[in-house]
């Protein structure tokens, strides 16, 4: 709708994980280079969790894009909650294995003539289980007895979970201890800093074809309010503003249009506050803009680039050093090894300095 109002050529903030929007902080960039490392390196289990709506999908698509030269191959779990059998098959049918045996030990064995194919020819196998959090006690126990296939010292499986924190509870229950035993790294986003926000919005634009973006200062402000710094909710908001601008036939967006978007989307609270729980529940809480008021009417019904761009963002997450966890174990990410790690993957665009 307001796309051609302001020349833009995409939508610049579709909900859709396209990795061409990715925007990477300090912590994105971290997550990066560990996954990027660990599926290489063949690490065999990993972690990657974060509150909803983080970037952790599009992060992924990220990933498996800039990988592409790299033999890795894929199959990938959008849906867990599935049957042990389903999941198996979903699995080996989004490998491509055309020809699935009907019985259990049939698909296993040839689950595992398909894998020690891929390794002799060079190819990295990846499982990836989105929403992870969701996935049953049962189903977890078989992902592990996948994760047992091995070629001499090697995995023949690397298998990445991604989920909310829940995840983190998942697995640290007493039952399930094998199966955090087993996990070589570990690695969590969160949302956005509020000074952040700002280069966030303008990033998503210039993707989009614009040029300096149209939100005020004090809508960034009030953006990064209601949004809490979440990626997701940040797009829904400024998606709903610039209908709210273009309805009223203006291309800068003002607090009113902000406030708005906010207020139908059940961000804010009849008082002008965000709703109970979550300032506390935020990585990275704002301060209330001054003047905030909520807003009751409805709204008006009115290049893809691989390289990771380079942005200013704060040496910690959540205050602290990013977490990583080896063999099951957290702790924070030295600063050695995280040189250690940048100046590896720097053949992958993804070092600390944005250069590719």
């Amino acid at each position: 709708m307001y796309t051609a109002f302001h020349n833009l050529t995409k939508k610049p903030f579709t909900m859709t994980a396209d990795p061409a929007f990715l925007f990477v902080t300090r912590q994105h960039r971290e997550a990066l280079v560990g996954l990027t490392y660990a599926v290489l390196d063949r690490k065999g289990f990993l972690v990657l969790s974060g509150m909803a709506g983080s970037g952790k999908t599009t992060l992924l698509a990220w990933m498996l894009q800039r990988l592409a030269c790299a033999d890795i191959r894929s199959s990938i779990i959008l849906n867990p909650v599935l049957t042990p059998d389903e999941f198996l098959e979903l699995m080996m049918m989004d490998f491509g294995i055309t020809e699935i045996p009907g019985s259990k030990a049939q698909r296993l064995w040839r689950l595992e003539k398909f894998l020690l194919a891929g390794a002799a020819e060079g190819k990295v196998n990846v499982l990836i289980v989105d929403e992870a959090h969701k996935l049953s006690y049962e189903l977890l126990e078989e992902i592990r007895l996948l994760g047992n296939l091995e070629c001499g010292e090697e995995k023949l499986l690397q298998i990445l979970l991604l989920g909310q924190g829940e995840l983190d509870d998942l697995l640290s229950r007493p039952e399930l201890w094998q199966l955090k035993q087993r996990v070589s790294v570990r690695l969590t986003i969160g949302s956005l800093a509020p000074n952040e926000v700002e280069p966030y919005i303008q990033h998503r634009w210039t993707v989009a074809g614009g040029g300096q973006h149209p939100f005020t200062e004090e809508c960034v402000e009030h953006i990064a309010r209601w949004s809490q710094g979440i990626p997701r909710l940040i797009n829904a908001i400024c998606d709903n503003a610039l209908v709210e601008a273009f309805a009223d036939e203006t291309r800068i967006v003002q607090v009113r249009h902000v406030d708005t978007a906010a207020a139908d989307l059940r961000l804010i609270e009849k008082h002008g506050a965000a709703p109970k729980g979550e300032t506390e529940a935020a990585d990275h809480p704002v301060a209330a803009p001054a003047g905030t008021a909520a807003k009751t009417h409805s709204a008006v019904a009115a290049a893809q680039t691989a390289a990771v761009p380079s942005h200013s963002a704060p040496a910690a997450v959540n205050g602290t050093a990013a977490a990583v966890a080896v063999n099951g174990v957290e702790e924070p990410q030295a600063p050695r090894r995280r040189s250690l790690l940048f100046r590896w993957a720097g053949k992958f665009g993804l070092n600390g300095h944005g250069e590719h």
